[in-house]
């Protein structure tokens, strides 16, 4: 019997707001009849949305709520704002008191990892979460982490984002033993920084039962070199955004070129088949949604500027991760190594969180 999944949605964020998300939680019910929503954010915003697809209306409670966190909010204000009245709070709270087995914002992300680290509080043995996603390559697909949360991670934080990752790959993948590389300037040992070199030193010990490839480049993460690919979150954004504007970039040059002659039309409508099916590997909506690795539940960050397509992405990672209990399997990943423990860290300090991440 298929589980019943309860998935909480910020109905206000992103910058299409309510419109991007019922639509593509519209999407969604195609493809998973079983799920269920608990909509967080203004009834007078979502009411158009929701008549206009009455299957989301039917399958969905909604909470209102007043405060919606904008895009440009800092991390700490929008904590100090939108603390437990604001749409992306209330969606995130669902998952800690047990009514949804996952939440889904496209709103900001600073805010979003903060308040998620707030409320879900990390698992033990795990510093910081990590943003992880899927990521398209010459071989299929590999996961990449972290893509924003942690700025300048030590070697610990990695150590950590590479367990985590692995149990993600385990997951999605479907994978026994996934392979794990880090991301370097260089394959030579002498190469990267002290905090990479030595989290390579650490990802070598025996102790930790993981097929860790040693240092992979750029490159090797659009040839899925390995399947799991950790960096810092600084790294690792500069890289997704890099790759997700030339899938752009290509696209619209493919699309010039196709109109430039009749030769060129002509040529465009004998091959379009195999024209629409690259368009369809590189479009970022298709591999849209990022998990925040290491919480005591599960959060799913959708890109902000996506439509309802990609929101729907987003929302099928979300019921593919619980549908997996995702956390239950790093919690034990994480448990069986040690020398990793940090201290714990007061709920104070969280509202300092780092504003560099990408917002």
């Amino acid at each position: 019997m298929t589980r019943v999944l309860t998935i909480a949605l910020d109905g206000m964020g992103g910058d299409h707001g309510p419109e991007t998300v019922i639509g593509g939680a519209e999407i969604a019910l195609v493809r998973h009849p079983h799920i269920r929503f608990v909509i967080f954010g203004n009834e007078t915003a979502l009411r158009p949305w929701l008549e206009k697809y009455p299957r989301v209306a039917s399958s969905s409670e909604v909470v209102h709520t007043e405060v919606a966190v904008s895009m440009d909010d800092k991390p700490s204000q929008a904590l100090r704002r939108g603390r437990r009245v604001s749409s992306m709070w209330r969606a995130i709270d669902a998952v800690k008191e047990g009514k949804a087995q996952a939440a889904v914002s496209a709103g900001n992300t600073g805010a979003l990892m903060a308040m998620a680290k707030v409320i879900l509080r990390t698992i033990p043995n795990v510093e910081r979460p990590a943003l992880a996603a899927i990521w398209p390559t010459a071989r299929g697909e590999s996961v990449a982490l972290d893509l924003g949360a942690t700025v300048g991670a030590d070697a610990n934080q990695l150590v950590q984002f590479a367990i985590m990752g692995e149990a993600f790959a385990r997951v999605v993948f479907n994978l026994e033993h996934p392979t794990v590389g880090l991301l370097n300037i260089g394959e030579e040992e002498v190469k990267g920084t002290e905090q990479v070199k030595a989290a390579a030193q650490m990802l070598r010990d025996d102790s930790l039962s993981m097929r860790f490839q040693g240092f992979v480049e750029g490159d090797d993460i659009a040839k899925g070199t390995v399947d799991v690919v950790v960096t810092d979150g600084y790294t690792g954004n500069i890289a997704l955004k890099t790759a997700e504007g030339t899938a752009r970039l290509i696209i619209g040059y493919l699309r010039e070129a196709m109109a430039s002659s009749l030769l060129s039309k002509i040529g465009y409508l004998l091959a379009s088949g195999a024209f629409k099916t690259l368009q369809s590997k590189l479009d970022p909506r298709a591999s849209n949604g990022a998990v925040f690795l290491g919480l005591n539940g599960l959060v799913v960050k959708s890109h902000g500027g996506t439509d309802d397509v990609g929101f729907a992405s987003a929302i099928d990672v979300a019921v593919e991760v619980a549908s997996a209990e995702l956390v239950a399997k790093i919690a034990a990943d994480v448990g069986k190594t040690k020398g990793l423990a940090v201290p714990s860290v007061k709920e104070e300090s969280q509202l300092q969180e780092s504003e560099a991440v990408l917002s």
